[in-house]
């Protein structure tokens, strides 16, 4: 099966979506917990993740700290901030109410 591009405006709500879920992860390890919870049909470009994060620490929906893999590598571990649930949830919201009128278009007929 092939992979996906993350559709457009998708990918905050996704990132959150997973820190809220599984709590402090790096870079490599959102990504790759988005194209498995996608069934590997999402693929996450690491030119799209990382300035996606960059723009949520400043929003302040993410705080971040350097730490250590399990492979002993430098990574930058991500976190939910109080924002960020709240982002999530205006979000998921939003997501679901554009999706439902999409698929009413598709219906129609």
């Amino acid at each position: 099966m092939s992979r996906d591009e993350i559709p457009p405006g998708t990918l905050h709500l996704l990132i959150l979506r997973t820190l809220a879920r599984q709590g402090e992860l790096h870079g490599f390890e959102i990504a790759e917990s988005i194209e498995r919870q996608s069934a590997d049909i999402l693929t996450v470009e690491e030119g799209s993740l990382y300035p996606a994060l960059q723009r949520m620490l400043v929003k302040g929906w993410l705080t971040a700290e350097w730490g250590t893999t399990a492979g002993n590598r430098r990574a930058r571990y991500y976190r939910l901030t109080r924002a960020g649930r709240k982002r999530l949830d205006a979000e998921r919201r939003q997501f679901e109410r554009v999706t439902g009128a999409i698929v009413r278009v598709l219906q129609t007929g």
